[in-house]
C-alpha cells in the first residue's frame, strides 16, 4: 500500500496464493492480462527436472500452482527419459492426493520425440505402421492425463519439411501462399536462393515411401505438345463436329482430343516436319504450375464439379509425372513396335505352315529318283563364313522346318518384350497416379490418427466439465504445423474426421466382420460409431482437439523473417511482432487454444529463456489470449534457467515478476522501501543471502513450530 511516495514497513500475508497476486490489493496490471501466480505453472520434464513424485512435490512446495508433467521418453524409457508407464498406480495415486492437498492442477506433455501423426522414419520416409506407434504413444499420455482427472495432453507437430517460401494451403478461394503477405512480399525464407531452389518432397500414396525431392531450379525435358494454332470447326476423336480453340489439344490429323491425359489416345508430341523431329524443350517449374492449373481445369469441366483436395494436382507433382513421361512414352513406342514385328512373325509363320502343307504333299507325289530335284540350296552357312564353305543341298521341308523354328523363336522374343514393355508402361503410368504431396497423406491418414486420439481422450474423459483435451503445439518453422496457419488447418482437419468417426456407421478401414481369407472393402463396420448428431460430434471435436500456443516456438520465425529495405529497424521490428501477434489472435478467435507454453528466446533457437529475458512479444499475446476467453493452463517451460541461473524454478520466479506479481511478507527491507522480487528469488528459494523471513520447512529449528510440530508460514 503506498501513500505519496512513502511505503508501510511491511504486509500481512493473506494465504499462500494472493501473497503475491496484485489482484488482492486491487491492482491490475498494466498490460490487460490478468494474469498472477495461480495462473501460471511450470513444466517438470520426468528424468531431468524431477526424478519420481518426490521432485514433483519439491516444484510445488516451492510455489508451483500449476504443473505440466512431461515425458521426454519415447517407446522404452530410462532413468533420464521417463515415459508415462513407468508411473504405476502407487505414483499416480501420489500425484492425485497431491493435486487435492495442494490445489495443484496437472497437464501432461506426451513424448517430445513424437513430431506429427506422419510416422516418419530415420530415412525419411513415412510409414502408417510408425504413425500407429506414435498414436499408442499419444495414447498412453492421454490414459495418464486421464487418471490426472482431466485436462490437456500436449503433442508436437511437425508433420514433414516444406520450404518456407512456397507454403501453400488451399482454402474457398484457391491456393494461398503463406510465405507472403497480400501485397505478394515474401515474408519468410531459409536461404537467400530459396526462391529459385526450393525443395519439395514427393511420396507413393500406396507405399508413403518418399520417392523423390523436387527442386524447382531443375529443368526437365518435356514434349512441347500438340495444340491448335488458331480457332477452327472441326471434329473430336468420335467423330463430333466441335469448334476447336486455339491452344486446344489435337492430333496429327487435328482433331480434337477428347481427353488429353489419356494414356493412349492422349495429347501427342508436336512433329517438326522441317526437321522431320517431334518437339521437345526444357522446362521450368512455372511451367509445371500451368501444367497443374490446365489439368484441374480440365478435370473439373469433365466432372462438372470442383475438385476435391485429393483430387487436384499440384505443380510438384506435374513435374515429378513429367519425368515419368519420358519413360512411359519409350516403354509404349517399343511394345508397339515389337507388337508390329511380331504381326509381320505371325503372318509368316502362317505363309510357312502353308509352304510346308504344300511340300510335304510335293514330295509324298514325287519318286524317290526324281527328289532330287527338289533340292535347294542352303546358303546360311556360305554367308555365315563369308565363302570359305559352300552352300549346302537341302529339301524343301527341311529348311521350311528351319524357318519355321526361327521365326517361332523370333516370334516369342517379339511378343514377350512387346508385353514386358507393355507392363512396364502400365506400372509407370500407375505410379504417376499415385505420386502425391506429404499433405495429401496428412490429409487421408494423418488426421484420422489425431481424429483417433480424440476420440480416444474422450472416452477416457471422467467429468465433462474437464475434458481430457489434445493439445496439438505448434513447432519448429522449417516442418508443416510450424505456421498457426498450418496448425489450424490440421486441427480444423482432425475435428471434421473426428465428427466421422462419432457419426458414421462406416468408414474406410473399419473393423472387418468378415469371414478370415475374404476379400474385404476399404468401408467397414466403424468401431467409433457414437451415434451422435453430427451438431453433438462437432462440439465434441471441438472440446476435445485443440491447439497449444507456444511464445517461444512462434518467435523462431524471426531469424527468417525478411525485413523490408524501405523501413527502419523499429519499423521491421513492429512489422514482425504486429504478423506474430495476427497469427495468434486468428487462433485465439476461433477458440482454438486449450494450452499455452511460455518462453522466451531471441528468435534463433529455442534454448526457453525465461519469459521476459528474450525478444518474444509474450505480454501482447497473452492479452490477446485472454482477450478471448483464454482459462486454461498457462505453462512455464524452463530451459537455460537451469543450467544459467540456479534452478530451474527461478525461469518460472522471472516469469512471475514479468507479469507483474508484487510481493508481500512480514519482514522489511528498510525505511519507506517495499520487498522487490529479488529478495524472494536470489534469497529464499536460492539461498545465496540470508532470508528476510521464515517460510515453512525451512525454518531454522523447531522453536519456530507450534506444539502441533505445524511448521510457522
Amino acid at each position: 500500500m503506498k501513500f505519496g511516495s512513502g511505503y508501510y514497513s511491511h504486509h500481512p500475508v493473506v494465504d499462500y496464493f494472493n501473497s503475491m497476486d496484485p489482484e488482492s490489493y486491487g491492482e491490475k496490471p498494466a498490460y490487460g492480462a490478468d494474469l498472477g501466480i495461480k495462473d501460471i505453472g511450470m513444466s517438470v520434464p520426468m528424468g531431468i527436472s524431477a526424478a519420481n513424485v518426490a521432485g514433483i512435490y519439491s516444484k510445488i512446495r516451492m510455489g508451483a500452482g500449476n504443473i505440466e508433467i512431461q515425458f521426454p521418453g519415447y517407446r522404452m524409457g530410462s532413468r533420464n527419459a521417463q515415459t508415462p508407464e513407468m508411473l504405476g498406480e502407487d505414483q499416480r495415486q501420489a500425484i492425485r492426493e497431491l493435486s487435492m492437498a495442494n490445489e495443484v492442477k496437472f497437464t501432461t506433455h506426451a513424448s517430445f520425440q513424437l513430431m506429427g501423426m506422419m510416422g516418419r522414419d530415420e530415412r525419411g520416409n513415412f510409414s502408417i505402421y510408425n504413425a500407429t506407434q506414435d498414436l499408442f504413444e499419444l495414447k498412453r499420455a492421454i490414459d495418464f492425463q486421464a487418471d490426472m482427472g482431466g485436462g490437456s495432453v500436449v503433442m508436437h507437430s511437425g508433420e514433414f519439411e516444406r520450404p518456407m517460401t512456397d507454403m501453400y494451403l488451399d482454402d474457398e478461394s484457391g491456393r494461398i501462399n503463406l510465405a507472403r503477405d497480400p501485397s505478394g512480399r515474401l515474408l519468410f525464407k531459409q536461404a537467400h536462393t530459396q526462391e529459385v531452389d526450393a525443395r519439395f518432397e514427393l511420396l507413393d500414396d500406396r507405399t508413403h515411401a518418399k520417392i523423390e525431392t523436387v527442386q524447382k531450379d531443375r529443368l526437365v525435358a518435356h514434349p512441347t505438345w500438340n495444340t491448335a494454332e488458331k480457332d477452327y470447326w472441326g471434329a473430336d476423336q468420335k467423330g463430333n463436329s466441335v469448334f476447336i480453340k486455339q491452344g486446344d489439344y489435337i492430333d496429327y490429323q487435328k482433331k480434337l482430343i477428347n481427353d488429353p491425359y489419356d494414356p493412349l489416345k492422349g495429347r501427342v508430341p508436336k512433329f517438326n516436319e522441317k526437321t522431320q523431329l517431334f518437339e521437345s524443350k526444357l522446362k521450368t517449374f512455372e511451367d509445371f504450375r500451368k501444367e497443374a492449373e490446365d489439368y484441374n481445369r480440365f478435370q473439373e469441366k469433365k466432372l462438372g464439379r470442383k475438385l476435391n483436395y485429393y483430387e487436384k494436382m499440384y505443380p510438384e507433382e506435374a513435374y515429378v509425372k513429367a519425368t515419368l513421361d519420358s519413360q512411359e512414352s519409350i516403354a509404349r513406342g517399343w511394345q508397339l513396335q515389337f507388337s508390329a514385328t511380331a504381326d509381320t512373325q505371325i503372318k509368316a509363320l502362317q505363309k510357312l505352315r502353308e509352304a510346308k502343307k504344300f511340300y510335304e504333299d510335293l514330295q509324298a507325289s514325287t519318286p524317290p529318283e526324281e527328289q532330287w530335284k527338289l533340292l535347294r540350296q542352303d546358303d546360311e552357312l556360305y554367308r555365315a563364313t563369308h565363302g570359305f564353305v559352300a552352300p549346302e543341298m537341302k529339301t524343301p521341308l527341311d529348311l521350311i522346318k528351319k524357318a519355321e523354328f526361327d521365326v517361332e523363336r523370333s516370334l516369342e522374343y517379339y511378343r514377350t518384350t512387346a508385353a514386358g514393355q507393355g507392363q512396364q508402361a502400365e506400372d509407370t503410368y500407375e505410379t504417376k497416379k499415385h505420386i502425391i504431396t506429404p499433405i495429401k497423406r496428412l490429409e487421408k491418414h494423418g488426421v484420422r490418427m489425431y481424429a483417433e486420439a480424440g476420440v480416444h481422450a474422450l472416452r477416457k474423459t471422467r467429468d465433462p466439465n474437464n475434458p481430457v483435451t489434445v493439445a496439438i503445439e505448434h513447432i519448429f518453422p522449417e516442418r508443416f504445423g510450424g505456421h498457426l496457419e498450418e496448425l489450424k488447418w490440421i486441427i480444423k482437419k482432425s475435428r471434421e474426421r473426428m465428427v466421422d468417426l462419432l457419426t458414421k456407421p462406416e468408414i474406410e478401414y473399419g473393423t472387418s466382420l468378415a469371414p478370415e481369407g475374404a476379400t474385404h472393402d476399404t468401408r467397414q463396420p466403424n468401431p467409433y460409431y457414437m451415434g451422435v448428431s453430427k451438431e453433438e460430434a462437432e462440439k465434441l471435436a471441438e472440446k476435445h482437439i485443440k491447439a497449444t500456443l507456444d511464445t517461444g516456438h512462434i518467435n523462431l520465425w524471426r531469424k527468417y523473417w525478411q525485413d523490408d529495405p524501405r523501413k527502419t529497424r523499429e519499423q521491421n521490428e513492429s512489422a514482425f511482432n504486429k504478423w506474430v501477434l495476427d497469427q495468434v489472435e486468428s487462433l485465439a478467435r476461433e477458440k482454438m487454444v486449450g494450452n499455452v507454453h511460455l518462453a522466451d528466446n531471441y528468435g534463433y533457437h529455442d534454448d526457453h529463456l525465461g519469459p521476459g529475458q528474450g525478444n518474444s512479444p509474450i505480454k501482447e499475446i497473452m492479452a490477446i489470449v485472454k482477450k478471448y476467453g483464454y482459462s486454461k493452463a498457462i505453462t512455464v517451460e524452463p530451459g537455460a534457467d537451469a543450467s544459467t541461473d540456479l534452478s530451474d524454478f527461478h525461469g518460472l520466479m522471472k516469469t512471475w515478476r514479468f507479469f507483474g506479481s508484487p510481493v508481500y511478507g512480514m519482514g522489511f527491507r528498510g525505511a519507506g522501501v517495499p520487498q522487490t522480487w529479488s529478495d524472494v528469488q536470489y534469497s529464499f528459494f536460492g539461498q545465496n543471502k540470508p532470508p528476510y523471513y521464515i517460510f515453512g520447512g525451512y525454518a531454522p529449528s523447531n522453536d519456530w513450530t507450534f506444539w502441533s510440530a505445524v511448521p510457522l508460514e
